[in-house]
């Protein structure tokens, strides 16, 4: 359970330090009676002064109990009501002491940690750019319901509080002070001093022991929701999360609403209530306990190392070669470089590599535009890429990753002439995203120091690295590669090695079945905003585009070559024949040539039209199965990849489709969505789709299993 300790100094003022059982304070049902008896306390203190609110862990406070959350049912929203309902009445005792109070911040305050802070006079952090202080709670389908949106809201104004509680924003104490949410930012070991020194600076004064929306007149920043200038932002900002969310993510919508609310006519204790009813609202839904399963306890346990081998001591790399200055190896150099390391990019000429440097000076000039990054920073960040056409060059690296072209002869012969100016104990990462690494480490002198590290791109942006394990690969090799993941930032899942591997295999089907689609006749403009209405980023014929249809077939026909697919047993074999036919007659290659799917021109893009002779005005089909093939088409992969063994844990398979390929975030990860669309009925489905559309919709027989025992997939 832990503890509250108490301590009152002789100037009557009491610090509490929380000190909750587990290595973070969380708003777990052990922390309520801490709380409501250190409140009780509080008020029953003789000569108390004022209050200082710290923590004895490395963060203030992580939030709330999210297993506890995600286990709501409907029957329990009204108790949770309740429950709600009291925690605020705790917090307002808490805001209404008539002494000052300080939230001494010494480490991350998310989510109900920063609600407990705001329940607080003054805001004091320790100046840490490491610690993070925000309301996430959107990320999760869920809105911050300990009396944060309404408080936030009221502090800020509408329009500064919107990033912050409808995009999950968190910040450093520097940008929080800069925004008003802290009110200084100290070094840490002045934080408890500083926090004393104002409680004996404000002593008699009222105002300080009062909250602003507490005081007689006060005013929302910005002004009430009523205000038409608020109004029109309000509007604007609906718009924008119906064209983000489609409708989809139902929490972002409450949040909005709770503040158009807050910020109205409705005084404080009404507002909060409002927020409570929407709290509760969102914690039975389907969405919410997808979100909550992946985005968080999923994640936790893949950031965590849960596939890292645990009797390999840590390790970092010190220098990084990259072979291949092109959009991948600038990508990686750029991740690289911008977490410290000094990077070697080699290219087949000096133009060539500097070239790749190059991009990466205007990624990192983007972020000076946009004030993430100072001048100097960017040139410290720019000074650690050295661009190269010479092999020596790469001479004692600690890893060498190869971003050269899908062609197997190319990558073999980039590893027979660099893999021995590899450091001693260093090991080689292909960037590939359909060769099976074991082929590829057959030409390698040391097969156990070769992995598979497939990037995503744009790789300054997306945050996935599939790191492949080959037949050979060795478990020292795996936790370097796990530790260099972590190192530039990026979260890793660990596959095993097969054709695609989990991410690039999984993507393929969706993107053909939306090919396959146009193939029979279907309006493609109607296939893309189904499949936009499905929640992903983005429709599967613009995605093609974007990858570049030349690129798919060259890919395709290598493993047939290499006798990794057998045609005779193509699932989509329409689709792959107009494939070819758009690149070997029309010439359309992709968006890098204006042509693919899509015509590319200074006003955007539209369908092309040539699509038309496809078109078969007879073909019927419903909506929902034009959606259904595309998602299950992904489900039933993922599905076959936890079969095989290509994906190692359902968690692996639920990050990777959510943070690499376009998995809705509604549904939780391509494996969570069975869970809660339903075994049997998820087997019952694919019954149907398999009987209408052909046997690449038959379930697999571990989905068969689950749903016979009823055993969700965990």
């Amino acid at each position: 359970m832990g503890e509250f300790r108490f301590h009152q100094d002789a100037d009557g003022i009491v610090t509490v330090t929380m000190d909750m059982d587990g290595p973070v304070n969380t708003m777990s049902e052990a922390f309520w009676p801490l709380y409501s008896g250190t409140i009780a306390r509080l008020e029953a203190t003789e000569g108390l002064t004022g209050v200082i609110w710290t923590s004895a862990k490395d963060t203030f406070f992580a939030g709330g109990d999210l297993n506890m959350l995600r286990s709501v049912g409907p029957d329990d929203v009204e108790r949770m009501f309740g429950a709600v309902e009291r925690v605020k009445a705790l917090m307002r005792r808490h805001e209404r002491l008539g002494v000052p109070t300080v939230a001494a911040i010494n480490g991350a305050a998310l989510g109900g940690g920063l609600e407990l802070c705001l329940a607080c006079n003054r805001r004091i952090a320790a100046d840490n750019p490491k610690t993070k202080i925000g309301l996430p709670e959107v990320t999760l389908g869920l809105l911050p319901g300990g009396g944060g949106v309404v408080r936030l809201t009221w502090l800020l104004g509408l329009e500064a509080a919107m990033p912050y509680l409808l995009e999950g924003r968190q910040v450093s104490p520097d940008k929080a002070q800069e925004t008003g949410i802290v009110h200084e930012v100290v070094p840490a070991d002045r934080l408890l001093s500083r926090a004393k020194e104002w409680i004996l600076s404000v002593r008699g004064d009222a105002a300080a022991a009062t909250q602003p929306w507490d005081m007689k007149g006060y005013r929302i920043p910005g002004g009430p929701s009523t205000s038409p200038r608020n109004m029109t932002r309000i509007a604007g900002a609906a718009a924008m999360l119906y064209r983000k969310t489609r409708g989809l993510l139902p929490a972002p919508v409450h949040i909005l609403d709770t503040m158009t609310e807050a910020a109205g006519k409705v005084d404080f204790d009404t507002a909060t209530r409002y927020e409570s009813r929407r709290f509760v609202s969102l914690l039975p839904r389907t969405e919410t306990r997808n979100m909550i399963s992946t985005l968080f306890f999923d994640m936790n346990k893949v950031r965590g190392g849960a596939s890292r081998p645990k009797d390999v001591p840590p390790a970092q790399v010190r220098r990084l070669g990259i072979l291949g200055a092109g959009m991948m190896g600038h990508g990686i150099a750029f991740s690289a470089a911008m977490a410290g390391i000094e990077v070697v990019l080699k290219d087949i000429s000096p133009d060539a590599a500097r070239r790749g440097r190059d991009r990466v000076a205007d990624l990192l000039d983007r972020r000076v535009e946009k004030g993430r990054m100072t001048p100097d920073a960017r040139n410290a960040v720019l000074a650690h890429i050295t661009p190269t056409d010479r092999a020596e060059d790469l001479r004692g690296c600690d890893l060498i990753i190869e971003a050269v072209p899908e062609r197997i002869e190319v990558k073999d012969a980039v590893l027979r002439e660099h893999e021995e100016l590899l450091a001693e104990g260093g090991f080689w990462g292909s960037n590939t995203s359909t060769l099976p690494i074991t082929r590829l480490a057959q030409k390698a002198r040391r097969p156990e120091n070769f992995i598979g590290l497939h990037f995503f791109s744009p790789v300054d942006r997306m945050p996935l690295l599939e790191i492949v394990l080959g037949e050979k690969t060795g478990d020292e090799t795996l936790a370097r590669a796990f530790d260099f993941a972590r190192q530039i930032g990026k979260t890793p899942i660990v596959v095993n090695d097969g054709t695609g591997f989990y991410t690039s295999r999984t993507i393929g089907t969706k993107m053909i079945e939306a090919v396959q689609l146009v193939a029979e006749g279907h309006d493609p403009v109607r296939v893309e905003n189904l499949t936009r209405a499905l929640g992903m980023p983005t429709g599967m014929l613009a995605l093609l585009d974007e990858v570049q249809i030349k690129l798919v077939n060259e890919i395709h026909d290598t493993q047939v070559k290499m006798g990794l697919l057998d045609p005779a047993k193509e699932p989509n074999p329409e689709a792959r024949a107009l494939l070819a036919e758009m690149v070997e007659t029309h010439g359309r290659t992709g968006k890098a040539a204006g042509k693919g799917f899509y015509d590319y021109g200074p006003e955007g893009r539209t369908i092309w039209p040539g699509l038309a002779a496809w078109r078969d005005a007879n073909a019927t089909i419903p909506d929902e199965d034009i959606k259904d093939r595309i998602l299950f088409r992904a489900v039933l992969e993922s599905l076959r990849c936890l079969e095989e063994s290509v994906l190692r844990s359902v968690a692996e398979g639920n990050v990777g489709s959510i943070l690499g390929i376009g998995a809705p975030v509604w549904t939780g990860g391509y494996i969570q969505f069975v869970n809660t669309f339903g075994l049997q009925r998820s087997l019952n489905r694919c019954d149907e789709l398999a009987s209408k559309y052909g046997n690449r919709f038959a379930p697999p027989e571990i989905l068969k299993r689950h749903a016979a025992e009823n055993r969700p997939f965990t």
